[in-house]
């Protein structure tokens, strides 16, 4: 865990650098935008992506918790996770078209890909996992160790990218949307899970791209 940060930062990079080539080649800043956001997602699998389309549809379509856990777990995606998902690459899309300069929008990637792994191994440390098995339980508890070396390099990163003002701000804002969520998932099933560590990485990605966008390319 205390490594998520490094591949984020890969994961970034290598999205930076689809953004740079479809930018060289003149593609326009949405075009290029889409096809940055998209090359993480096919380097991971959709991964994240899985787990935030999951948690919309647990947290936001069953009645106890028992019912949004084994919705949480069903394969098919119903409408709460369709719209999440719309709603994640449209935002980030957009937030990176809002970044005009080609190099800035490349180092803002890596913060956003590595900041936002980096809060994962503190999700376990603040919630229990919801239920004995699957992914979240597996992850076990970080020590105190591991979670300030992912907290540190994700801040690094995100210095990187953004400057420190431009951190500072990002910073409070991803930490407070995903406390949001976790304070959801404690109310509505009491713990946390693979799926909901996978919304809180999209959720924090989206708030770093959307403060550079505030920051940078306004």
């Amino acid at each position: 865990m205390a490594a998520f940060p490094v591949v984020g930062a890969a994961l970034g990079l290598a999205a930076g650098l689809v953004y740079g080539l479809a930018s060289w080649l003149g593609l326009g800043p949405w075009p290029a935008s889409l096809l940055a956001v998209a090359t993480p997602i096919l380097l991971t699998g959709a991964l994240h992506e899985d787990g935030l389309a999951d948690t919309a549809d647990g947290l936001g379509g069953g009645h106890t918790a028992e019912r949004r856990l084994e919705i949480m777990r069903d394969s098919r995606t119903g409408a709460f996770g369709v719209l999440a998902l719309i709603l994640s690459v449209a935002l980030r899309a957009g937030a990176l078209a809002a970044i005009a300069p080609g190099g800035a929008a490349i180092g803002v990637l890596i913060a956003a890909g590595a900041w936002s792994r980096a809060l994962l191994p503190a999700v376990p440390r603040i919630l229990p996992a919801a239920r004995d098995n699957g992914l979240g339980a597996g992850a076990g508890k970080p020590d105190d160790r591991t979670t300030a070396i992912a907290l540190g390099l994700g801040a690094a990163a995100l210095l990187f990218g953004l400057g420190f003002g431009g951190s500072l701000i990002a910073l409070a804002v991803s930490a407070a949307a995903t406390w949001l969520l976790l304070g959801a998932a404690r109310r509505t099933v009491g713990g946390h899970t693979g799926d909901i560590m996978g919304a809180a990485q999209q959720i924090a990605e989206m708030a770093v791209l959307l403060t550079a966008a505030a920051w940078i390319g306004g």
